[in-house]
């Protein structure tokens, strides 16, 4: 166990970065070789050989991909890297949400040969909310089709990105022999038999040298657009020195106004070198990014200092049940630091608990520590109580931390025992997997009983089953998928909701009278519009809350309902026998009269998908997607392949993959994520509600 005193690295020289791509670009491979060139790893390990570290699940290892973020650290030139490696599976979006709310900063991993594909542009939305600073590593130059150029092109067409060209390939698809430096204005040339580890730092060969000329005015022209110092330099000039322009790249990069693009092959192990350069170079320290804000009770909104002397505060971005400590809870330590044994203020929940044991974690290995400081990430073993997003800080100054923002599920399947001892265990497991995971949801179905599971697509459940039958033991029968559907209101309608009853002694009153209108947002927007006190204050809240759950089970088919503004404008109430219980039942009264006269229609998850195939079978795929009512929205070459952008609903989407392969023999690849609710079209809508209530 680690019983340091003091910090080992100063908080300056902490990163604390995610890595993070659309699937198979390349995200494990590079943070392999991140931990071969680092000295974590004495050998690399391969995603496709299953031998990955970040991959450990055994789903991640026979699927090959990551489904989880694994974190680790490494150190690099004196520095402390924290690495968290994330999913590109769009169904694992909620691994890459909680991820960049606790980082400073983020390596952006794109397929030379692909580009800016979907989950790129989810990720990258996701950075741009969290105004995580980030640079680009355009990987797989030694593929064949690689395009450095269109890369950066896309970058910036598709996800409104200010990309930079910091670095030039040198070489491309098999002749890739290392990358060309624009800020030394040197060659890195690799040694295959070394696995990367060595290699040469020469002259720019002559043939590149306009090249890398151009380039490298083009660089100093972007960087001094956007730093006044480096401007009047450049204007009059004189000569901009490698520091001077790496200090200004630096300013550009932690204010988000650029992103320096890097290249190399992580898998032919060229280029890792620079990109952990630049890591140091140009992403920020817990202390160059704005202090953490958060809310104290009676004094609105307060910050906390990154330091070690501040008061303690740490946000847990994560839970997992681990089968020989029990429950870890992920921490960001924003400020302060805390010890083995010490007792903590949970400030969402307002309970105090105590912190057992602390972890530095690799992947799933883990060290032992006494304490932790400001700046790191690690887990606690002890907190029983906390969840996804809770603050845990110094019981003397508490402060709530902003939390995350998770999508709902798009898509449910039936889940039931099959032995009478499986009951009680599968009641255990879906409870720890929820509390691991905030898109997963389990609720039962109230006319047929049935337990459904809820998340984010089909390879999302296919995992929780999987881990349900092996890591929990449990036997379950899985029924079909069903999409997640909601209904919405599209006009004013007004209603009213009384509740009396008298039983001997006292009674209950509630009368509440209501209007609602279809609004653009989700779930409920609620307003008070009572005059003179007709109702009680207190009684309001009971109103909205009758009315919210009410909108759990709509009208037409029990599916959840979004989209309502209600006001409440009128009604009465009774100096004894009305109670909050009664005006709950009259809010939901109220809001059932409103919803009939409300045009109730049906909403269904409608996907962005994302289609490459040869452009033989380009009439196929396309006549494929009509048939599932979907909309092609545009096409565009790739070489000698068609991209193919579609918006189609999830309820068509079943079984697609097989069918695509079928109709190009294999050759075509899709990708799709979830973009919004749209009507469902009548007769489908029909057929939907006929089957709901039966």
């Amino acid at each position: 166990m680690s019983t340091a005193t003091a910090r080992n690295v100063p908080l300056e020289k902490t990163r604390n970065i995610g890595i993070m791509a659309h699937i198979d670009a390349g995200k494990t491979t590079t943070t392999e070789r991140v931990l071969y060139y680092t000295g974590v790893n004495y050998k690399i390990g391969e995603v496709h050989e299953g031998t990955a570290t970040m991959d450990w699940m055994e789903q991640e290892q026979e699927r090959g991909i990551t489904i989880t973020s694994a974190a680790t650290s490494c150190t690099w030139q004196d520095h402390r890297i924290n690495i968290i490696d994330t999913p590109g599976h769009v169904d694992f979006t909620a691994e890459v949400e909680r991820s960049l709310r606790v980082l400073d900063g983020a390596v952006a991993v794109f397929d030379a040969v692909a580009g800016v594909e979907p989950q790129s542009e989810t990720v990258w939305r996701q950075a741009d909310r969290y105004r995580v600073p980030r640079i680009a590593f355009v990987n797989k130059m030694d593929r064949v089709g690689a395009d450095f150029d269109r890369c950066v092109r896309m970058m910036r067409e598709r996800l409104g990105a200010s990309p930079v060209v910091l670095q030039l390939p040198l070489g491309r698809e098999d002749a890739f022999a290392g990358v060309i430096d624009l800020v030394e204005m040197s060659s890195y040339i690799y040694e295959d038999e070394s696995l990367g580890a060595q290699f040469r730092i020469t002259d720019i060969p002559e043939e590149y040298a306009d090249l890398a000329l151009a380039a490298r005015e083009a660089m100093v022209e972007a960087v001094a657009e956007t730093d006044e110092e480096l401007l009047e330099k450049y204007l009059s000039g004189a000569e901009v020195t490698s520091d001077e322009l790496r200090a200004a790249l630096r300013r550009a990069t932690v204010a988000n106004s650029l992103q320096p693009v890097f290249c190399g092959s992580a898998f032919r192990n060229k280029g890792v070198q620079p990109l952990l350069d630049a890591v140091l170079d140009y992403l920020p320290s817990p202390l160059d990014v704005p202090m953490i804000e958060g809310v104290v009770e009676g004094d609105g909104s307060a910050v906390r200092e990154p330091s070690d002397d501040a008061p303690f505060s740490a946000l847990v971005f994560k839970i997992m049940t681990d089968p020989f400590v029990g429950q870890l809870a992920y921490l960001r330590v924003y400020s302060g630091r805390i010890e083995t044994g010490q007792s903590v203020l949970n400030a969402n929940r307002g309970g105090k608990e105590r912190v057992g044991r602390l972890l530095k974690m690799h992947a799933n290995k883990r060290e032992e520590v006494k304490r932790v400081w400001c700046g790191d990430i690690v887990a606690a073993v002890g907190l029983r109580n906390v969840t996804t997003g809770d603050t845990i800080c110094e019981p003397s100054a508490p402060i709530v931390l902003e939390s995350m923002d998770f999508p709902e599920p798009v898509l449910s399947v039936s889940i039931e025992p099959k032995t009478k001892a499986d009951q009680e265990k599968l009641g255990l497991a879906l409870e720890k997997l929820m509390r691991e995971d905030p898109t997963f949801r389990v609720h039962t179905d109230p006319d047929t009983a049935q337990t459904l599971i809820s998340g984010m697509g089909e390879l999302h459940l296919d995992i929780i089953t999987d881990r349900l039958i092996r890591e929990f033991r449990v036997g379950a029968n899985v029924g079909r998928p069903q999409v997640a559907y909601r209904e919405t209101i599209t006009l004013e309608s007004a209603g009213e909701g009384r509740f009396v009853r008298q039983s001997g002694g006292r009674g209950q009153y509630g009368h509440c009278l209501l209007r609602v209108r279809p609004f653009e947002g989700e779930g409920l927007e609620f307003e008070d519009k009572t005059r003179g006190g007709v109702i009680p204050r207190e009684f309001i809240r009971s109103i909205q809350r009758g009315i919210a759950e009410a909108l759990e089970s709509g009208p037409l088919a029990g599916y959840p309902v979004t989209g309502v503004a209600a006001e409440v404008y009128d009604g009465s109430a009774h100096e004894v026998d009305s109670s909050e219980v009664a005006f709950k039942i009259a809010g939901s009264m109220a809001w059932r009269d409103a919803a009939r006269d409300a045009g109730p229609v049906l909403l269904e998850p409608v996907m962005a998908v994302e289609i490459t195939t040869p452009e033989e079978y380009m009439g196929d795929v396309i006549g494929d997607i009509s048939s599932r009512r979907g909309k092609v929205l545009g096409m565009e070459m790739n070489g000698k392949t068609q991209i193919v952008n579609a918006r189609v609903p999830l309820a068509e989407m079943f079984g697609y993959a097989t069918d695509l392969r079928s109709a190009t023999q294999g050759r075509a690849n899709y990708s799709m994520q979830f973009e919004s609710y749209e009507p469902t079209p009548r007769t489908v809508s029909e057929d939907v509600v006929a089957r709901a209530t039966g």
